[in-house]
């Protein structure tokens, strides 16, 4: 069991690693060409087979995002490989990384000459594994020439839900630390890249991921599943968790081109619109975080999805369709869209989005989490469990361990005195018996021994003729 536990961060590492190789032929509607031709090059690209690919279709299809989890396993090194392999992958690395076209081959050719290891111990699959989990293989490789390479041009998806543009932006400072200290805000928007609607967009007091999570938790729950999200390169839209969440839920994560204005041109025109609001709410003396939600939210409804939008005006132009001269609204286009939302259970949403940490609980039946104690059970001392939670409410603690039941662990409290309040666990505390068992077991077994030794005696008083014994 602690073989398992041991292996979910790396099962769900590979299982992003498969989704991101069949996300483009999961597309609805796809004409199978077009997706036989994908499969292809994707085959290509990463050096897998079609079959493999065919399998990773069928898995996601049959189980979702799990279907793409590889099988437990405890990664160890095997006894076939030098005991300084790992070292000699760091160097392999570090050879990629001078010179990305170098081939395995050639890496291990260098590393055999500058004596890392003996002609013929080093095996080219082998180690094009292992640069692969590194993220140096080919293809990887590839994709990474590729983006850099590639030109910044103007697009628009022809449906909503299609594509959800992110991005994060300076607020105004409000007194809302500290004895009224200048705290800084920050906007966490997604906007629906065909129509411009604003699925969910709000301010935040810090600029941590998990308001990016937030941010996409509440986007699912309003609108359903989208197909892909759009970001640039900030820490909170590479992290990994935010990744995992979404490809969960199937959600494909694409990134915009380093240095590329044109390519974010939705999100700073729209940060054109909150700079607007910015500065009326200035002149209105907004001083809490839940006015300036408030009326950003009014500010939204009532004035940007409600007023024409030259973007919108711009791309059926471009089309040759005539539009209105009032132009159309992000309202209207997002309700006259023929896609139809797809949505989840909430249950299905808040899962995805739980932080998966492991723990190892401790001699008092408790485990540790951001500086505070929490309750376990006593059947799990000494191993390791897994722990989720809620970023925006970490106070609540869930513990899971393979073959027992998920349950919720609770803080410990500790009382005000010495000798007062518990001081392990309440299911460790000494119950106050009512009576001892021991006592009680040895005073029964005690009558059953006096009852036999009568009966013993009488017997023994008469003889088989029917006479006594005297």
């Amino acid at each position: 069991m602690n073989t398992i536990i041991k292996d979910q961060n790396w099962q769900e590492q590979r299982a992003l690693e498969r989704y991101a190789l069949i996300a483009p032929m999961l597309e609805e509607g796809m004409d199978p060409a077009k997706r036989s031709k994908l499969r292809k090059e994707a085959s290509v690209k990463a050096g897998v087979s079609e079959r493999t690919l065919y399998r990773y279709e069928a898995a996601y299809h049959e189980k979702g995002f799990a279907g793409l989890k590889p099988a437990a396993c405890e990664r160890s090194l095997s006894k076939k490989l030098p005991e300084n392999y790992l070292k000699i992958v760091e160097q392999a690395i570090q050879l990629k990384k001078e010179v990305p076209k170098r081939s395995v081959e050639q890496i291990i050719f260098i590393l055999e000459q500058e004596n890392w290891a003996a002609p013929g111990i080093l095996k080219r699959s082998t180690l094009e594994r292992y640069l692969y989990r590194a993220g140096f293989g080919v293809r990887q490789m590839q994709m990474y020439k590729d983006a850099r390479q590639s030109s910044s041009k103007r697009f628009c998806k022809p449906h909503r839900m299609m594509l959800l543009q992110a991005d994060i932006k300076y607020g105004c400072k409000l007194p809302i630390g500290k004895n009224g200290a200048m705290v800084q805000t920050y906007l966490s928007s997604a906007i629906d890249d065909h129509s411009r609607y604003v699925i969910h967009s709000q301010f935040y007091d810090n600029q941590e991921e998990a308001i990016v999570e937030d941010t996409f938790r509440k986007v699912v729950l309003k609108a359903g599943k989208f197909d892909t999200a759009y970001f640039d390169h900030g820490s909170q839209y590479v992290a990994k968790q935010l990744k995992l969440s979404l490809a969960r839920l199937g959600i494909t994560v694409r990134h915009a081109p380093v240095r590329s204005g044109k390519s974010k041109g939705k999100q700073e025109k729209f940060h054109q619109v909150a700079d607007a609001y910015l500065r009326e709410a200035k002149a209105h003396k907004v001083r809490t975080l839940e006015e300036l939600n408030r009326h950003w939210s009014n500010y939204l409804e009532e004035y940007y999805h409600k007023t024409g939008h030259d973007g919108i005006r711009e791309y059926y132009e471009s089309l040759g369709v005539a539009v209105p001269a009032e132009g159309i609204t992000p309202l209207q286009e997002w309700n006259r869209d023929s896609r139809p939302l797809t949505f989840l259970d909430t249950s299905v949403v808040a899962e995805a989005f739980l932080h998966h940490e492991q723990r190892l609980v401790d001699k008092g039946a408790c485990i540790s989490f951001r500086g505070h104690k929490y309750e376990a059970k006593p059947a799990l001392i000494g191993f390791r469990v897994e722990i989720s939670y809620d970023p925006m409410a970490p106070e609540t603690v869930t513990v899971s361990y393979p073959g027992m039941e998920p349950f919720t662990a609770k803080p410990v409290k500790i009382g005000a005195f010495c000798g007062k309040g518990p001081s392990l666990p309440a299911s460790m505390q000494e119950a106050e018996p009512e009576n001892s068992r021991m006592l009680a077991v040895l005073e029964k077994k005690r009558e059953q021994s006096r009852e036999m030794m009568t009966n013993a005696i009488s017997f023994g008083q008469f003889r088989k003729d029917g006479g006594s014994y005297v």
